[in-house]
Formats: C-alpha cells, structure tokens, sequence
C-alpha cells in the first residue's frame, strides 16, 4: 500500500455575507487508497481535536450517484480525473508532496454556504418549473403497456444520468445550465409520458434558466468536457431546436 503527504489550500469562508480565503493544511502518511473526501475527513477530525472549526463540504452516499458532492480541485470541477465525481477521486491520483488548491463552485446562482457548501437550490426550482410529468392516469399502468423502441429507451436512459451536481454550470465562463435543462428535457421528451407537456416544459425550464440568472450557452462544450456521467452538449442543441 503506496503512502502519500499531501499539501492542501482550502476555501475557508464563515458564511455568505463574511469575507473568504484559502487556509493551508498538509496531511502526512496518507493511503493512496483513501478518497479526497475521506482525506477532508481525516483533516477535519484533526481540525476538531485542535478545537478549531471543520470544513463544510456537500456529501451523501460517497459512490457518484446522489449528485451532492462537488468543489473545485485545482480549478477543476470533480478534478483532474475525467467521468468521476470528486467521492470517486482517490489519493493515488495526485503525486506525493501535490498541493491541492480546493474552493466552491464559483456561480451567482450557487451562493457559498460555509466553505466548500454552495446553495444549488436554484437547479431544484428548474425541475420545479418543468422537469417532471404531470398525467392523470389512473392506477399505475403495467410496465409493458407503453412501448418504446431500444433506441428511444436508451437514449433517454443515456441522458437521465444527470446527477445534478452543477459541475457543467461550474466550468461554463457563462454560468450556463444548458446542458443541465437539456439532459432533463431529453429524458423526458423522448419518452411518450412526457409528450403532453413537451413544449411547455421546454419554455417553463428555459424561461426559469433566465429568471435564475444563469448564462447563455458559450459553446465551448467546457460542460460535456466535466459532466461526470459524459452527457454529451448534443442535447443543448436538442434543446434549442425543441423551442422553435
């Protein structure tokens, strides 16, 4: 088992309405096996037994699936490792002695919590706003009454990944949540549950993406390059081509 030290500079940041910066920690005889998050947990428990206060940082189930996690690394969404959320980062990434600069996502429209913790509460009232079905139908039907092609299937499947994370917002010089809005729109467009709503969830999301003062798409496709579940900028087009 390889052994690593490593140098950190983190976002250290009381709340909104305080002033920030980067403190320095180096954390020594770290097992390459360990995560980045679990390397954060080692300092903040160091950072406890000092008396001094922990670092704030989004967390849930630890395996890329909730979308709660994300921070930069090195100016990276998720960091360096492409396809992986920044739980599925481990140590033997990074070379020994490596200074890891970690800070939040840097977005209007996520305002910063507490340290590496941002208010992404703005992508939940964009689903609000569109990104669900709304049909009477009854009892639940059977699972094969509606057919759908393989194609279709998967491709909505390939675009439902999105985790919602906000990296693609993050690495955007616009702030766009383009690709965020498109991956929703996609997956529910492509299956007939979601045709009766179609074009008015499209401008619903669309019309939100403005009122929450996200930017226009910048096409320099920075989303799809560190979308953790590769959902490809295609769709923004999609998208596009779905409201006329």
């Amino acid at each position: 088992m390889q052994r690593i030290s490593l140098n950190f500079r983190i976002w250290r940041q009381e709340s909104q309405s305080n002033k920030g910066h980067f403190e320095s920690y180096f954390l020594k005889d770290l097992s390459t096996d360990l995560s980045l998050l679990e390397a954060l947990d080692k300092l903040n428990e160091e950072l406890v037994v000092n008396g001094d206060r922990p670092i704030n940082f989004d967390h849930d189930c630890r395996e890329g699936i909730c979308g709660s996690c994300g921070f930069l690394v090195n100016g990276q969404p998720h960091g360096p490792k492409d396809a992986t959320t920044i739980c599925q980062l481990y140590l033997r990434n990074f070379r020994d002695q490596t200074t890891l600069t970690l800070e939040p996502w840097r977005v209007k429209a996520f305002p910063i919590i507490q340290d590496l913790v941002v208010d992404r509460s703005s992508l939940d009232r964009l689903i609000i706003a569109g990104g669900y079905c709304s049909d009477d139908v009854g009892n639940a039907p059977d699972a094969n009454l509606l057919r759908v092609s393989q194609k279709d299937a998967f491709s909505s499947f390939q675009t439902a990944t999105c985790i919602g994370c906000g990296a693609c917002i993050a690495s955007c010089r616009n702030a766009s949540a383009s690709l965020f809005v498109a991956a929703k729109l996609a997956h529910l467009g492509q299956l007939p549950q979601g045709q009766s709503l179609r074009s008015k969830r499209t401008s619903a999301m669309k019309q939100q993406m403005i009122s929450e003062e996200f930017g226009s798409c910048s096409n320099n496709l920075d989303c799809e390059a560190v979308c953790p579940k590769e959902i490809s900028a295609d769709w923004i087009s999609w998208m596009n081509s779905e409201d006329g």
